[in-house]
């Protein structure tokens, strides 16, 4: 019978042939083969290299959070908001977690939080549900390969009626630190990449003003600014039909409504 020493030295110990008995599967029994990550997904673009089973280089903390900053190239923007009235897409924390873990592994970068500082308060949902709000900041450490370290802070926010705010705010903040401190680019099309001409706004017809000098809610001091609108863009002869059917001319019409208001 082996002891709990031996079992520990063979499976530290990978080239040499387990006996059965000897390793887990023997404990446990077979159980089906768990396949290999395949890379990141296609929403995460980061820089594939052979990591080997060498200790990073030693470097300064800033140098390291530097390589990492060089090999995550982007994170699209491609979660989507499906409940409630909004919908827009983001990048959420999972997609932050997949893209940094692999690559601060392989720079001997750790980043840890060494203090939380939330705030509560009661609030209510669009429908009228009691919820709580949860603000938090959210102090970290970034730790480098040499053990040399840089801080960092970012803020997080959220909703919950029950007891997961917290958690909520916490991953809003990593996410905004992992993305924000990271300088991590969107797959998106650069904005200057389409070229949009500015218009002129077609002219306000001379019935949209009568519209609104007939409507009995219009004040006199509107109707006086609608009079020297038309007047700087001369347009105060245009005729339009009046409320009794005649035609007349937009000026006269507003000036004529401003004297009964």
């Amino acid at each position: 019978m082996t002891t709990l020493q031996d079992r520990a030295a063979k499976l530290a110990r990978p080239d040499e042939t387990q006996t059965a008995g000897d390793g887990p599967s023997a404990q446990l029994g077979e159980g089906p083969s768990i396949p290999e990550p395949s890379g990141p997904s296609p929403e995460v673009l980061a820089y594939e290299a052979e990591t080997g089973d060498g200790e990073p280089d030693q470097v300064p903390v800033h140098v390291a959070f530097m390589r990492v900053m060089r090999d995550i190239r982007a994170v699209a923007k491609l979660d989507k908001v499906k409940e409630g009235p909004a919908r827009f897409d983001y990048r959420g924390v999972d997609l932050a977690m997949e893209a940094y873990a692999p690559v601060v592994r392989r720079h001997g970068v750790i980043i840890m939080p060494t203090e939380v500082s939330p705030s509560y308060a009661p609030a209510t949902t669009s429908t009228g549900k009691a919820t709580r709000e949860c603000t938090i900041v959210v102090t970290y450490r970034i730790y480098g390969p040499m053990g040399d370290w840089m801080p960092a802070q970012a803020a997080g926010e959220s909703l919950d009626n029950g007891d997961k705010g917290t958690a909520k705010a916490q991953s809003v903040a990593l996410r905004t630190l992992l993305y924000h401190g990271g300088m991590v680019p969107l797959r998106d099309t650069d904005p200057d990449a389409v070229n949009i001409e500015r218009g002129e706004a077609p002219p306000r017809p001379a019935t949209s003003y009568r519209d609104e000098a007939l409507t009995p809610s219009t004040s006199k001091p509107r109707l006086l600014q609608m009079h020297y609108e038309l007047k700087a863009m001369n347009r105060l002869g245009e005729l339009v039909e009046n409320e009794t059917g005649d035609s007349e001319a937009i000026g006269t019409l507003i000036a004529r409504i401003g004297k009964s208001r």
